[in-house]
């Protein structure tokens, strides 16, 4: 592909103008990386014709970077090697049987770097906006001891673990929040549409109605008469919210934000612990040293919490014990220190590591049942009450003439 690029030049601070010749997107970003430009704009040009169109340098400028599978390819890469195919071979068999065409330009320039004699770590480490640090370090080290199918095994069994957990958590949210969204409907649907009709048919009664009824009913006569423009206001606050909740995840203050409610920030931190844990246990165990390994895990931590680990590394290199250095960073618990003096005494540090990291997401694990056997019968029950109210303060106007009827 042949595109034509408008880059800001870093060493000058100048806009320059180039073209160049990539396989595809991701390889045109990286070749500009490599020569210190930043994107402006791009057009890729047609093979067919003289005709452009926009390119995608323009959406990764807002923050979009394309994706690839890594856990999908350890997992090949795995049985492959395992099988005692060079990894050369597998990553050919990967290629041949790949159909898409990204993923296809991926395996091709990790072929090439390793055909070229480089290490596959520098050659995973040359698309690092595709591949994750911590997959690049656990390369790295089993380049160091030669044992890559056991390196990939762990990651593989590192990347499930993760999913469990997030697949746990998700679970365990989806029943409230279908629960939520359909009485919130059904709630818009009584206020929205059936409170107008019954407002037009008390209005000429000529009876007084209770205070509730009358607050409700002038709502329903102000939602009949402005039922666009209220239909409209709805739509853009949930346009709104969407892309708030968007912008806290990309900033990562998400976590921050759902620490907030009563209860969570502790069970966020254990869990924020035990993918600690989880992920020096890993590189331990693939026979990186500590204070790499810190290195690597501080990737995957939120970012209030990188400090701390930047400190366990001081303090390592003060000659501390890795215990200490993390409990006086704030990175242990009772039971997981516990774990690590354990670890320390015995040489058994990455088992000590993954046992902490087994109990607490264990205890997580409990305390999310529990919450989620508490918390749905109060939502249930939160959401009678108020669609109750709704019908109650409906009905009692017919309730009261009734009454006089009789």
């Amino acid at each position: 592909m042949h595109f034509r690029i408008r880059a800001l030049d870093e060493v000058t601070q100048r806009v320059v103008s180039t073209s160049l010749e990539a396989a595809d997107e991701a390889d045109a970003l990286q070749r500009l990386r490599e020569r210190r430009l930043t994107p402006i704009s791009t057009c890729l040009a047609h093979a067919s014709g003289p005709g452009l169109r926009a390119g995608w340098l323009g959406v990764a400028l807002r923050g979009r970077t394309p994706s690839f599978p890594v856990e999908l390819l350890a997992q090949e890469l795995h049985a492959l090697v395992s099988a005692g195919l060079s990894l050369t071979e597998s990553l050919e068999a990967i290629a041949d049987k790949e159909q898409q065409a990204e993923r296809s330009a991926v395996l091709a320039r990790l072929l090439t770097s390793l055909r070229e004699g480089r290490r596959f770590s520098v050659a995973l480490r040359a698309q690092g906006q595709l591949f994750p640090a911590l997959f690049i370090g656990v390369v790295e080290a089993a380049e160091n001891t030669g044992e890559l199918a056991g390196a990939l095994e762990r990651y593989i069994a590192y990347a499930q673990r993760l999913q469990a957990v997030r697949q746990k958590m998700i679970s365990a949210a989806i029943y409230p929040a279908v629960l939520l969204s359909v009485g919130s409907l059904v709630a818009l649907f009584l206020i929205g549409w059936v409170v107008p009709r019954f407002a037009a048919a008390y209005r000429g009664g000529g009876r007084s109605l209770p205070w509730g009824s009358q607050l409700l009913l002038q709502w329903g006569e102000f939602a009949s008469r402005n039922a666009l423009s209220l239909t409209a206001c709805l739509g853009l606050l949930l346009l709104g919210a969407t892309l708030w909740v968007g912008s806290m995840k990309r900033r990562g203050v998400w976590p921050r934000l759902v620490g907030l409610a009563p209860g969570m920030a502790r069970w966020l931190e254990l869990l924020t612990l035990s993918r600690l844990y989880l992920t020096l246990g890993l590189l331990l165990q693939g026979g990186l040293p500590i204070r790499p390994a810190l290195a690597l895990a501080r990737s995957v931590l939120p970012g209030s919490r990188a400090p701390s680990v930047d400190e366990v590394s001081v303090r390592l290199g003060e000659g501390w014990s890795v215990s200490s250095a993390m409990q006086a960073a704030g990175l242990t618990t009772p039971i997981a220190l516990r774990f690590l003096r354990a670890g320390e005494r015995s040489g058994q540090l990455p088992q000590m590591l993954h046992r902490a990291a087994n109990y607490h997401e264990a205890e997580t694990a409990r305390w999310m049942e529990r919450f989620s056997r508490a918390f749905e019968p109060m939502l249930m029950t939160a959401i009678g009450l108020v669609i109750g109210l709704i019908v109650l303060l409906l009905y009692m106007p017919i309730f009261e003439l009734a009454g006089s009827l009789q």
